[in-house]
């Protein structure tokens, strides 16, 4: 099997290479158009990561899940692996749009909605998830 530069990454973060920190910044509202465009930016490129990750999950008898929900004013992607969960959310209202990451397990929740500060940082968010030993004191 061909390894993509992301694939290789999984492979070695399960041979105990640390997951790289996730850049999260500040969420704050945004467009509808420009709020939903990111979120379907970020979804399709975890669709990618997800699958590739899988390719080299599979084997051990673990695969990251991916699902959607969308309802009234709200698009929604959750990956889960294990007992971790990672929930992208675009929630509009009026004229405007609010994108934020919610990550299960995560030591010291801000009260602050916060974003991927680039869809560069989902590789980093889904490395997260599946790292073998995370790291309490990461800040996220």
């Amino acid at each position: 099997m061909s390894m993509t530069p992301f694939m290789l990454s999984v492979q070695a973060l399960l041979d105990g290479e640390p997951a790289p920190a996730t850049g999260v910044e500040d969420s704050v509202p945004m467009p509808i158009p420009v709020a939903t465009d990111t979120q379907v930016i970020v979804r399709s490129l975890a669709e990618q990561l997800v699958s590739e990750a899988n390719a080299i999950l599979r084997p051990r008898g673990d695969v990251i899940d991916l699902v959607d929900q969308v309802g009234p004013g709200e698009l929604t992607f959750t990956m889960t692996y294990h007992d971790r969960a990672a929930r992208v959310r675009t929630v509009m209202s009026g004229h405007s749009a609010l994108v934020s990451l919610d990550v299960s397990n995560q030591p010291d929740r801000p009260s602050q909605p916060r974003r991927l500060s680039s869809e560069d940082e989902l590789q980093g968010l889904v490395l997260s998830l599946i790292e073998p030993h995370p790291h309490a004191d990461r800040q996220e």
